[in-house]
């Protein structure tokens, strides 16, 4: 029996984790090098999630401010990674604590938001905040 692979399974190897990190990075894909036309499922779901709890959340600002960074192509790709988590966090259903728990559901978001942003607070520019201030007098 021989601990060491031949050049072929080395190489098939190789070949299979490269597919896996590509296929597990479609989404990185997705999320920022697409046109700006382009609406992606992440996109629905915070816009949609955002007009039904924007009064009722104190970090609504922080939050757009963290969104239109995240989705700004001269973001650096590690930032939107952690603004795009932060995101994430905060439109799946799946929560630490459940949204729906009056006073203190939103209190985990709140928390990921704000490690995420005290992480990045020097890429969210002047502009997103003008973006934030548009946005909330939409809504």
């Amino acid at each position: 029996m021989s601990f060491f692979r031949s050049a072929r399974q080395t190489a098939c190897l190789a070949h299979a984790e490269t597919v896996h990190h590509l296929n597990s990075m479609a989404f990185a894909g997705a999320a920022f090098w697409r046109r700006e036309d382009d609406d992606s499922a992440l996109r629905r779901s915070f816009w949609r999630k955002i007009r039904r709890v924007a009064a009722r959340i104190p970090f609504a600002e922080d939050l757009l401010a963290a969104y239109y960074c995240a989705f700004d192509r001269n973001t650096p790709l590690q930032v939107k990674a952690t603004l795009v988590g932060a995101i994430a966090y905060f439109v799946l259903p799946v929560d630490a604590i459940p949204d729906t728990i009056p006073a203190i559901g939103f209190t985990d978001d709140a928390a990921v938001l704000a490690t995420a942003i005290q992480l990045i607070a020097s890429h969210i520019q002047p502009a997103h905040r003008e973006a934030v201030r548009n946005a909330l007098n939409r809504l």
